[in-house]
């Protein structure tokens, strides 16, 4: 049987002059592939259980599938052993009995300037430090304790709500470290009544130290105390009637100010979150 025959009479191909063609997938005839359908948006407010437990802060993602198929969460009420689970974020999530937080703790360290107020509103009107950290986190995060307005320095944002109860308890008495201007120098027998602990309100205060700046006027002191008492450095120096005119936290919990200018912020490290978590 003839070449051509064997394609119902029709000719071989092209060259020889017939109209038969086989099906090439050379460059320029390969079949045009469909596009793919446009994924539908995730939505925001649903996630994976164990994403939702990670976030919390409870353990990694990879440990949480554990604690899952160990029936250790339960998601309204009924334990969930079930891989890749999906909830939503008004659901009820606890782990070993305790109500879950499924935003991702975050800590950001900020070195604040001058003449701008920790609260979060203001009523009349004068720049926040919240305004300085906007772009850190879409999360809301709130400063662990106060500082005044013309106070500068070392203050942690977070919305660890855990941590910031820890670290505000007054037992814990967190190490702050000052750098204090005076308006006139401080006598060197004042310094040694705020070293052996001075009255102030009916109740002695005691520092860790207490030292003249090194090559600077005597009116520069750095002071070292663990007091969470509001305003308590203004108040030691006022009852001796001194005036400090400025006021800068240069060490808090730990933290310093390497590499930080001022008006600038910072992510704290994973060292410094388990540095601060060990605090109880």
């Amino acid at each position: 049987m003839s070449r051509s025959s064997s394609n119902g009479d029709k000719k071989a191909s092209g060259r020889q002059g017939g109209n038969f063609r086989k099906k090439s997938y050379a460059r320029g005839n390969a079949p045009i592939k469909k596009k793919d359908e446009p994924k539908a948006p995730s939505d925001p407010n649903v996630m994976r259980l164990n994403r939702y437990v990670a976030n919390s802060g409870v353990c990694s993602r990879r440990d949480a599938d554990i604690f899952i198929k160990a029936g250790s969460v339960t998601v309204n009420g009924k334990p969930v052993t079930e891989m890749g689970f999906k909830v939503k974020l008004t659901d009820e999530v606890k782990f070993d009995g305790r109500l879950l937080n499924p935003e991702k703790r975050e800590y950001v360290l900020l070195n604040k300037p001058k003449d701008f107020v920790t609260s979060t509103k203001d009523v009349y009107g004068r720049r926040a430090v919240s305004s300085l950290i906007s772009q850190a986190s879409k999360a809301k995060l709130t400063p662990i304790g106060k500082m005044d307005k013309t106070t500068t320095g070392l203050l942690l944002f977070t919305n660890d709500g855990e941590m910031t109860k820890r670290l505000t308890k007054p037992k814990n008495g967190l190490r702050k470290i000052y750098h204090v201007e005076l308006n006139k120098n401080l006598r060197g027998e004042d310094l040694k009544k705020i070293k052996e602990g001075i009255m102030v309100d009916d109740k002695v205060v005691k520092v860790d130290d207490i030292s003249f700046i090194d090559n600077s006027p005597k009116r520069e002191i750095g002071i070292e105390l663990r007091s969470t008492r509001s305003k308590i450095v203004q108040r030691i120096f006022e009852t001796l009637e001194y005036e400090v005119v400025k006021m800068d936290r240069v060490v808090y919990a730990g933290l310093t100010k390497k590499d930080l200018p001022r008006g600038h912020w910072r992510y704290l490290t994973k060292q410094e979150v388990i540095n601060l978590g060990m605090i109880k």
